[in-house]
């Protein structure tokens, strides 16, 4: 037991060691019944898939990339609309949120709408890439966010700001399986406040 305690304390003090602290972690809260099971390497590669999945899912913040902003004052309230061709089902509840969160009312209409537009003083328009693959340790291909721009504009089409994400290839590509919201959050302050 003194070992693997002296390893997994090297292994913490590695910033490029973190996955085999957390696999090293993992193998240490196995309980006697997993350590004494006819497989145990079976439970460890268990415990490994779990913390491997909740490190993916919060791996690599997102950035904002290209932003613009004009400096305009504080928005208060947007109205967004919808993109059609950006079928990702938490898009717009995300982008909500994050509106929500740093103090901005939203409301969805149709692009084109005739109901709402009126009553609208800055719109929120938006486009995304969304593409499939398989998550590590998963065995279906499921969708992610991999790009998106949005553009906040006057009702007469003045534009207030712009930005855009990205998803980083860099770390074998974990950052594209963070939350859609993980990933909209920058792009969306970038917009309201202008940084980050």
């Amino acid at each position: 037991m003194r070992t693997a305690v002296r390893r997994f304390r090297d292994l913490a003090g590695c910033a490029n060691c973190a996955g085999r602290a957390v696999l090293l972690g993992a193998a240490l809260s196995l309980t006697g019944c997993a350590v004494l099971s006819p497989l145990p390497a079976w439970e460890l590669v268990k415990g490994a898939g779990t913390a491997t999945s909740t490190a993916l899912a919060t791996a690599a913040p997102a950035k904002a990339s290209n932003t613009v902003h004009h400096g305009d004052a504080p928005v208060r309230a947007v109205c967004i609309e919808f993109n059609r061709n950006a079928p990702l089902p938490d898009l717009v509840p995300a982008l909500q949120a994050e509106l929500r969160g740093i103090g901005v009312a939203s409301r969805v209409y149709e692009a084109g709408a005739s109901v709402g537009p009126d009553d609208c003083e800055v719109w929120l328009r938006y486009a995304a890439t969304v593409d499939w693959d398989t998550p590590p340790f998963g065995d279906t291909t499921r969708p992610y966010l991999s790009a998106a721009s949005m553009s906040l504009q006057r009702s007469g089409g003045a534009l207030l700001a712009s930005s855009g994400y990205r998803v980083d290839d860099a770390g074998f590509g974990a950052s594209k399986w963070a939350t859609t919201r993980t990933k909209l959050a920058p792009v969306v302050r970038a917009l309201i406040q202008g940084f980050e």
